[in-house]
């Protein structure tokens, strides 16, 4: 290899490299927003509607193949242009209405950018599938410029995780031995993905039912609004600033 494809394929490695940082910092950026929300919950809040996340970060390799599938030509614009999926974060509820809440949630962050959304929960798929998609523009600070990057984030209840979880594995066995799913488990898959959806509301009216039973039986006051506990520690509150209660009341 002489010094000039050396050279050319080091500025190529160096372009690709940076290109996927952007995502990956996206990525970055979305997830420390989303812990920021699950810390403001649990610290102001009994309730926190965000159970966990993941992340992905699509191969070099899969880019390309999904491109092919486009019918576009290789390059960095075209990538950028066509696939708003290259970094994916999940976000799993413990109920529907929490799908919502997250999401309004991030439409109200001024500087994000809601791209495209798919409610795949009151239209679902085909095959059952549920879920709210959105693809968001998130900005990145570079050290030369900023960049607004794609990313798809797919909000989804606990029960449709693990029904979309296993329908992956299902398939990808199939895929991989160059198999078509049997028609009996494409059934069953369909019938199992309704369960999910009715366990989903019945445990969506059982948590609005206990929600209205702790207000009927809460207290009037309650010791534990005289601390507050920020970073796993536990202040009390002081009886100067509980005197600011009587000068908002002059």
């Amino acid at each position: 290899m002489n010094q000039l494809s050396i050279n050319q394929l080091k500025q190529f490695k160096h372009d690709i490299t940076r290109f996927m940082m952007m995502y990956k910092f996206a990525l970055d950026e979305m997830e420390t927003r989303i812990e920021i929300l699950v810390q403001e919950f649990e610290m102001l809040h009994e309730y926190n509607p965000i159970e966990h996340t993941k992340s992905r970060l699509k191969s070099p390799e899969s880019i390309v193949n999904k491109l092919y599938r486009k019918g576009c030509d290789i390059s960095f614009p075209n990538i950028r242009d066509n696939i708003k999926d290259i970094a994916g974060l999940r976000i799993t509820c413990s109920f529907i209405s929490d799908i919502y809440v997250i999401s309004e949630m991030l439409k109200n962050q001024s500087d994000l950018k809601v791209l495209e959304e798919k409610d795949y929960i009151k239209h679902p798929k085909q095959n059952g599938y549920q879920s709210l998609h959105l693809i968001i523009e998130v900005p990145v600070h570079m050290s030369d410029r900023r960049e607004h990057v794609c990313i798809e984030v797919q909000i989804r209840t606990i029960a449709m995780d693990f029904w979309a979880s296993l329908e992956h594995k299902i398939y990808y066995k199939f895929t991989e031995d160059n198999r078509a799913v049997p028609a009996r488990l494409l059934e069953e898959l369909k019938q199992a993905a309704y369960a999910a959806s009715v366990l989903d509301q019945q445990m969506e009216r059982l948590h609005k039912e206990i929600e209205i039973i702790k207000e009927e039986q809460s207290d009037m006051y309650d010791e534990k609004l005289n601390r507050i506990i920020i970073n796993n520690q536990q202040f009390a509150l002081p009886q100067a600033l509980l005197g600011l209660l009587d000068d908002t009341k002059k």
